[in-house]
């Protein structure tokens, strides 16, 4: 997720992750060539992996952005709450997903954040390579902003970004190209079939199941929705013929959007609209 994945660990383990993952993305192209699906689009799937790599080292260089606001506001905690207990652990994990939903919801409603998130809804395939397509903003979009009231209230920031390190690893899975239904646990859990309709680009699905690992907050605040009924999913940004093998095309057009807007801008009213106006 842009903003805060940066943060979630550089190094050897994080090198020998995304490498498992690529072996992952080998096996499911594979497995679907096999199988005669045309769930990948090689070109599509190569860009993803430069605009990866491009992510990963913007938010290394800007990491500290993010890092700063996290140990300011643990300085000033309520309390300090532990994490090595049931309740608190609990607590924990339904603290950052709902910080994660109104994350994701926020991409979707203000241009700024969305500059960057939808290098994510670019790709016009749906499989494991689109987890990894995420945006070149970094922390400098404000994402730790979300996060920052579960650090206030007394989880260390250590604890807060490792739980949301476990969601973003169990998302990853949630891009799987085809994935059977999971019967009653899908009224809890965010499911691939979920996310799949996250990602579609039909009008019945846009702004839809912005869940991590759970889709209760989506049934909680009505932005629930199944795959429309008797209609194929599409994939790709709703409206828009954007490039998806490009990968400095995909990465920028947001921000070129953004910033072609604000230099039209006539007054501060236009240029609120550029950069808080929806999508």
């Amino acid at each position: 997720m842009e903003g805060v994945a940066p943060l979630l660990g550089q190094g050897p383990p994080r090198v020998i992750g995304l490498a498992l993952v690529v072996v992952l993305i080998g096996l499911e192209y594979g497995w679907n060539r096999w199988r005669g699906r045309s769930s990948y689009d090689p070109g599509e799937t190569a860009a993803t992996l430069v605009i990866a790599l491009g992510q990963r080292l913007i938010g290394a260089l800007l990491a500290g952005a993010a890092v700063a606001p996290l140990s300011w506001v643990y300085g000033h905690r309520l309390w300090d709450l532990p994490v090595d207990q049931g309740w608190s652990l609990g607590l924990l994990f339904l603290g950052v997903e709902c910080a994660y939903y109104w994350h994701h919801r926020a991409m979707h409603r203000f241009r700024w954040l969305w500059a960057t998130h939808q290098v994510h809804h670019s790709a016009t395939r749906f499989n494991l390579s689109c987890a990894l397509r995420l945006g070149w903003g970094g922390p400098i979009t404000g994402a730790v902003l979300f996060y920052l009231p579960l650090v206030w209230l007394g989880f260390h920031p250590a604890a807060v970004l490792g739980m949301l390190a476990a969601s973003l690893f169990f998302q990853f899975f949630l891009h799987l190209a085809h994935a059977p239904g999971l019967g009653p646990l899908e009224w809890v859990l965010n499911t691939p079939r979920h996310h799949r309709v996250h990602h579609a680009a039909n009008t019945a699905c846009l702004d839809r199941n912005f869940g991590g690992m759970v889709i209760v907050f989506d049934r909680l605040f009505g932005t629930f929705a199944a795959a429309p009924a008797g209609e194929a999913l599409r994939y790709g940004l709703a409206g828009v013929a954007g490039p998806s093998r490009h990968p400095f095309a995909v990465a920028l057009a947001g921000w070129r959007d953004v910033a072609g807007r604000l230099w039209r801008a006539r007054d501060w009213r236009d240029r609120l609209e550029a950069v808080a106006g929806r999508p």
